[in-house]
């Protein structure tokens, strides 16, 4: 079914927003699955935004996986950075081929959070391969940071909510140091937290997070691929749940160019028909308006429409209409429509020529 683009920088919230809309939608019974970077890579990792071409390689198999998601029975949420433009056109061109609706959640950070999250000890440890997880207001809930931060070892499994579902793998341990102090709460989670909330495990250092902001292209409603388009910001502010669950159930799909619609099929008798009797209207308008004064109704044998003579026209120009004429009726091929072909044609050109 619908497809839900998640829209923002690192550590704004959109893994928590996703897995929250991800449970308020599963809860309704429907199936829903989530595509973000750490499904796609195997695990979350910042420095692919540092290179160009294995981002541009990210987006090729976000937007494969998606296409291969996306059908009218199932709920598709894309939760990655997707900060530029182009890719939410992409997007929005494979909803629009699939006839289904989308919408765009767009989340910002407070002013204060613009270089990312502080978690203590990272700066001191910045050598260690450490999985940083964002606790927010950690210290105003009174939690206690623990001595020893010096020596610890990362866990050996992420958990991550992935297509609906929950990824773990065996929980690590946490090396103790020599002083039997255990690891900070700050960045070690409980495995249970881990799956009641998708957070990111990637730290993305303040030089890529400006970098980020700098190449940020905001979303804007006045675009189509950007509409219906949500705003949150910060995490106190609620997930408007209702508004999406009618911009994915209740809008219409996006309309699909007439362009790259299959022509229906026409039998060769239809066709045939069709271009001898515009033919025949043509040839008989040259030879009709041989001796007409601007002003005279010409008539033709076997139509009862008629064309009001004001000018001379032309082969070219009348080729022309009668191609855009051809073009139009195979696209809605109708043999009812036979005997008044003829009629329909000086109806076009009349309202064509003048």
């Amino acid at each position: 079914m619908p497809l839900v683009v998640f829209c923002g920088l690192p550590y704004s919230g959109k893994s928590r927003r996703a897995e929250e809309l991800r449970e308020a939608l599963a809860a309704e019974g429907r199936a829903v699955y989530v595509v973000d970077d750490a499904s796609v890579l195997g695990e979350e990792d910042a420095t692919v935004y540092c290179d160009s071409a294995r981002e541009k390689a990210l987006r090729g198999a976000l937007r494969a996986s998606v296409e291969r998601r996306l059908s009218r029975q199932d709920v598709v949420i894309l939760d990655s950075v997707n900060y530029i433009k182009g890719f939410r056109y992409e997007l929005y061109c494979l909803a629009r081929a699939a006839r289904t609706p989308l919408c765009l959640v767009y989340c910002v950070r407070p002013a204060d959070l613009r270089l990312g999250p502080a978690v203590a000890g990272v700066e001191e440890n910045r050598s260690l391969p450490v999985g940083v997880s964002w606790r927010p207001r950690a210290e105003e809930r009174g939690e206690a940071q623990m001595a020893g931060t010096s020596d610890f070892k990362e866990p050996c499994a992420e958990c991550s909510v992935v297509n609906g579902g929950v990824r773990a793998a065996s929980t690590g341990e946490v090396e103790q140091n020599p002083t039997g102090a255990s690891a900070p709460p700050a960045l070690v989670t409980l495995e249970s937290e881990k799956s009641a909330k998708h957070v990111t495990s990637a730290f993305y250092p303040p030089e890529l997070l400006e970098a980020l902001r700098l190449r940020f292209e905001a979303p804007d409603s006045r675009n189509r691929w950007d509409r219906p388009l949500f705003t949150v910001v910060d995490l106190e502010e609620p997930l408007p749940l209702a508004e999406i669950r009618a911009a994915l159930f209740e809008n219409r799909a996006p309309p699909p160019h007439q362009s790259t619609q299959s022509q229906p099929l026409a039998s060769g008798s239809f066709l045939h028909q069709l271009d001898q009797v515009t033919s025949q209207v043509l040839a008989r308008l040259m030879e009709a308006q041989k001796s007409a004064v601007p002003g005279d109704l010409l008539t033709l044998p076997g139509a009862t429409e008629h064309l009001k003579f004001t000018r001379p026209f032309s082969m070219a120009e009348l080729s022309r209409l009668r191609r855009q004429f051809i073009s139009y009726t195979k696209m809605h091929p109708n043999k009812e429509n036979l005997p008044q072909l003829a009629n329909m044609f000086l109806q076009y050109l009349s309202q064509s020529l003048h």
